[in-house]
């Protein structure tokens, strides 16, 4: 066990009155804490909070430390705050400009706090850096039964920041680095190219949760939105008038054959109508203050104006909430209604924040950008970007300098942004608090994703929505599903990577684009669903050009394919005859087609017609070793111009064309070696041959 040594008392190389904080942009009006407050740095309002991090991540606690920890623990943080302070750089101690953001450091004085807490349970000395190098291995020891820790690779940093900042410490620091020469990572031997640990939202989820917020987006939100003028109406002419004129007001208002009583939802056991919401009567005929008065069942002049307002109920001139007339839809019972039974205000409130989330979580699930970068996104910054729509937004991660940047969008996330700035009362954020909320008031990214699954299982009975599987989602999981989604999409993987951000490290090979394109079980039905349905799509559009009499194609392949398509017209006319089909009906030929047996894989060259089962012909599996388990062709053996299953369709006609062009200039130039000169004849032969089945 370590021997406890009496601590010196040297001062700090830190003056007490200087600012803990140097190396940052401040805020106007910023005044940072000073390095002699042993409680707390709080540092907001001093530094940009990132607008999806609670007030607490900007604060850095002290508290429940020793002194000569608190003073350790300031003294670190104000090295990872300003990493080339004069006092560093005057004791040799060069680090590289860039400062830590608060909420790492804060999380790395918890780590020390850890230790010291580890440290007092096993009798260590108070002062970590008094710990010898078998302690620090006992402490991982502690900590990784049975397996290692992810979060502990920030208590090694600070473990090995002791040795490399001692110079600069008051107290003296680590003599030796426990683990000299190794990284964290290596330290606890996590792996450097694991995994991606962040999971797919499951299809179960996905579909229902990304219908409803579009319905939310283009059905409910004009009703939302006109209820919302509508009450901001009412509420701007609201004054604080005397009984009189508010009697005068209401029977003007009763006389107009457009005036419509606000009342609550009808009875779900009786049907009828509820009653009359009277407040907001009141505040329709523009009394804003003692509004109970104007019907009051104690006078008999209240009594009398409720009689008045009760015969228009009776006539049917009834509104349910703010409008009369909302979007209907089909419910789960069968029924047909209005998608909202009353939008009152303070129901209209709730689906105006309803609204708001789903328009974030549709552009979460289907931009691909992080929630940081969707939190910063300010009005006005949907733009067109190279004849694209896109979005500016802060990019956070890894950029000290925090650069704007576009991401390219499709045109119904440009709309969910557009219709959550109209919702939003921030004077810069597109997504933030909507109408009747403060301004200023945030909210936390995850919670919306909770609260809107929660809103629409609740009134799905009423809205006619899907009910949406519970499944605990994070917005990261959005852009993790969406871009397996994509990874099976010609381009795909340029595109993935660009959105990613992560195509400038190492262009198509990174880990992490990588990690998040790797497919998922919980979705390989959907998928092959998917590609199922968009070749056979392709095979109908074949179909209905060979039926008009167009050219679908050249070679063996396409005579083969051409035969199976006049037998399914053969078999539908007989159909027809028999009057066992309907005569001008396509669905016949289009069922018949997809229960023939025909193979085809289209590609960017040709087209490839192999049959699995009976591969003969197939030039590509000549004298090839087929790896165990494969089915199908070998594409990178593919030998269009020779092989019998090898279309040509007239729209690889330009690009073999424009191929035999190329050649014969590079063919042309004089100086061409003897054996360049007999590559470029066999790739012309190639072509020829490929070219000679079009007739060319």
């Amino acid at each position: 066990m370590t021997k406890q040594l009496p601590l010196p008392t040297r001062s700090s190389v830190f003056r007490d009155d200087e600012p803990v904080v140097q190396s940052h942009p401040l805020l106007p009006g910023a005044k940072p804490p000073v390095f002699s407050e042993r409680e707390c740095w709080d540092l907001n309002g001093v530094l940009r909070k990132p607008v999806n991090q609670h007030p607490s991540h900007m604060r850095v606690p002290f508290p429940g430390l020793a002194p000569a920890v608190n003073l350790l623990a300031r003294e670190l943080a104000m090295i990872w705050f300003n990493p080339r302070h004069p006092a560093l750089l005057a004791r040799g101690i060069h680090l590289a400009d860039d400062p830590r953001v608060a909420n790492t450091v804060r999380q790395r004085t918890t780590c020390l706090r850890e230790l010291s807490v580890f440290g007092a349970n096993q009798q260590l000395p108070e002062l970590v850096s008094r710990w010898a190098t078998e302690d620090f291995h006992r402490f991982l020891a502690h900590h990784s039964n049975p397996d290692p820790e992810p979060r502990l690779v920030d208590h090694i940093v600070v473990i090995k920041a002791l040795h490399r900042f001692g110079r600069a410490l008051a107290n003296g620091g680590l003599e030796e680095d426990p683990w000299p020469g190794t990284s964290a990572t290596a330290v606890l031997k996590l792996p450097v190219n694991g995994p991606l640990k962040t999971p797919v939202v499951k299809p179960a989820t996905w579909f229902p949760l990304v219908r409803a917020a579009w319905t939310y987006i283009t059905v409910f939100a004009p009703d939302i939105l006109r209820a919302l003028d509508r009450w901001q109406a009412i509420e701007a002419h609201a004054e604080d008038i005397k009984l009189p004129e508010a009697d005068r007001r209401l029977t003007a208002w009763l006389a107009d054959p457009a005036s419509r009583v606000p009342a609550r939802p009808p009875s779900a056991q009786t049907g009828r109508e509820g009653p009359v919401h009277w407040d907001l009567l009141a505040r329709m005929v523009g009394l804003d203050a003692d509004r109970r008065n104007l019907f009051s069942t104690t006078s008999s002049t209240g009594r009398a104006r409720r009689a008045s307002v009760e015969r228009l109920v009776v006539a049917g001139r009834v509104q349910h909430g703010l409008l009369p007339d909302l979007v209907e839809v089909d419910r789960p019972d069968g029924s047909r209604g209005p998608w909202h039974d009353a939008l009152l205000p303070r129901q209209l409130g709730r689906e105006a924040t309803a609204l708001r989330n789903a328009c974030y979580i549709f552009v979460a699930a289907l931009s691909m950008m992080r929630d940081s970068e969707i939190r910063e996104i300010t009005k006005g910054s949907v733009v067109e970007y190279f004849s694209t729509p896109a979005v500016k937004s802060t990019k956070v991660k890894l950029d000290a300098d925090l650069p704007v940047k576009h991401w390219w969008i499709i045109e119904p996330v440009a709309r969910a942004i557009e219709l959550a700035e109209q919702l939003s009362q921030h004077p810069e954020l597109a997504f933030a608090s909507v109408p009747g909320r403060d301004a200023e008031t945030l909210f936390t990214s995850k919670d919306v994703i909770e609260d809107f699954v929660d809103h629409v299982n609740r009134r799905r009975n009423i809205t006619g929505l899907d009910e949406i599987p519970p499944q605990h989602i994070t917005p990261h999981m959005f852009r993790r599903t969406m871009a397996m989604l994509t990874r099976d999409f010609p381009g795909s993987e340029i595109a993935v990577g660009m959105q990613l951000k992560h195509a400038a490290t190492r262009a198509l090979a990174n880990r992490t684009t990588g990690g998040y394109m790797e497919p998922a079980s919980s979705w390989a039905r959907h998928l092959d669903n998917a590609v199922s349905e968009r070749k056979f799509q392709r095979v109908k559009e074949l179909f209905a050009a060979d039926s008009r009499g167009e050219t679908i194609g050249f070679g063996p392949g396409a005579d083969r394919m051409r035969e199976a398509f006049a037998a399914v017209r053969e078999k539908a006319a007989e159909l027809r005859a028999t009057g066992k089909a309907q005569r001008g009906d396509l669905r016949v030929e289009h069922d018949l087609l997809q229960r023939t047996r025909f193979s085809i894989r289209f590609g960017t060259l040709n087209h490839c017609t192999m049959n699995d089962d009976d591969p003969v012909g197939a030039k590509c599996l000549e004298d090839a070793v087929v790896p165990k388990g494969h089915r199908g062709p070998l594409l990178d053996r593919c030998q269009p111009s020779r092989c019998a299953n090898s279309i040509l369709g007239p729209e690889h006609l330009p690009i073999w064309t424009a191929e035999r062009s190329s050649l014969n200039r590079l063919r042309a130039d004089p100086k061409l070696p003897a054996n360049r000169r007999a590559l470029l004849d066999a790739q012309l032969n190639e072509v020829a041959l490929m070219l000679k089945k079009a007739g060319q």
